[in-house]
């Protein structure tokens, strides 16, 4: 989860939230030129008492307030990292690993969102294919996926039974970065960097491919996350956008707008997009801005913060979660500034949620009144 634009430090949250080596401090590099690059942004609306009136036209936009409103009660959900990067011990691995490296030896997914649910959240997201490129479905679109790792589970599949089982609404993020899966596509990993990066036509139809998989095979799903998604170019990106709606009208759609309080939002990186990310972020003001003009239109787009319960977004052994107090504090503070928190829990490589992470989650469960 990249952004070009970093956020102020009274913005980010505490210090020992920070990762060492992770997406943003892979970015650290490109964002010191970032004052040099033009990034087109939209002037925020300031009165965001239009919010909470049912009456202010948002015509403009696909889903009605109700659903967006809906999503907003939800309030907190688990983000779940898993994947060849559990096993790999790196964030942002090369591609080049053996799928048979995927190697869950003891892999509960219902476990995971029976943590979940008993942690008060409402709403998980899984990511079904991360920067590594492999997959944790039996895609059609290539062999780099479970079919041919140590563990064949359809881990999506499994998830999404049990999100229905359990009373969880299940969510998918899905990396745009894939540096197994190329077809020619430039990733911000190469030589030339961030900025030079793009993808061709022939990984856009492999993603095409890919989310429809994944939005016709597994049910209802609440939320799709797109990851990365300015190398997408705003002409496909749209497009996907469109695609994903007609194959699922009621999912409330996710363009990863990245490491920033957002108080602008760049339409070059990101849009459209039913939300706004605020990775590793809180509001800089005591409410989230939400109503938003964008290209001549006004548009309820309510935000939604990201971040791991310890410093990494996948399992790293000794990556115990932050201190309680720095826990509780963040959940306040979303609840007090209006934006849902999406808490990272990442299981283990043996498929587990950690028994430290789960004891975290009670506390803060206990200590926040969830």
């Amino acid at each position: 989860m990249i952004r070009l634009n970093m956020p102020s430090t009274a913005n980010t949250l505490p210090s020992e939230a920070r990762p060492c080596l992770t997406r943003r401090s892979f970015l650290k590099q490109a964002s010191l030129g970032a004052a040099a690059v033009s990034c087109t942004s939209v002037t925020q609306m300031v009165a965001q008492k239009k919010s909470s009136n049912p009456n202010h036209d948002a015509s403009s936009q696909r889903l009605s307030l109700n659903q967006l409103y809906a999503w907003e009660k939800l309030g907190y959900g688990m983000f779940i990292h898993f994947g060849m990067s559990t096993f790999l011990g790196n964030e942002l691995p090369d591609g080049k690993a053996p799928a048979a490296m995927y190697a869950p030896d003891r892999l509960d997914v219902a476990q995971w969102v029976s943590v979940a649910r008993d942690a008060g959240m409402k709403y998980a997201i899984l990511t079904a294919k991360h920067v590594a490129g492999h997959c944790l479905w039996p895609t059609k679109n290539t062999d780099y996926s479970v079919t041919n790792s140590a563990d064949k589970t359809d881990v999506i599949e499994k998830f999404a039974s049990a999100c229905r089982d359990k009373g969880v609404l299940p969510g998918l993020y899905y990396c745009s970065w894939d540096n197994h899966n190329r077809f020619g596509s430039q990733t911000p990993s190469d030589p030339t960097g961030w900025f030079a990066a793009y993808t061709t036509s022939r990984y856009q139809t492999f993603q095409t491919a890919q989310l429809t998989e994944l939005l016709t095979q597994y049910g209802a799903i609440a939320e799709m996350w797109i990851d990365i998604p300015q190398v997408l170019g705003r002409g496909y990106r749209t497009f996907l956008y469109e695609q994903m709606a007609s194959l699922q009208p009621g999912t409330v759609i996710m363009m990863n707008s990245g490491i920033s309080a957002q108080d602008k939002y760049d339409v070059d990186y990101a849009w459209p997009s039913d939300l706004i990310a605020l990775e590793r972020s809180l509001p800089s003001g005591p409410t989230f801005n939400k109503w938003r003009q964008i290209e001549g239109k006004e548009y309820y787009m309510p935000g939604e913060v990201c971040d791991p319960i310890g410093k990494q977004w996948f399992w790293v052994e000794g990556d115990l979660p932050r201190a309680d107090s720095a826990l509780t504090m963040q959940f306040a503070d979303c609840k007090a500034r209006g934006v849902n928190l999406l808490l990272d829990v990442p299981p283990n490589n043996h498929g587990l949620i950690p028994e430290s992470s789960i004891r975290a989650l009670n506390r803060l469960r206990m200590n926040a009144n969830i």
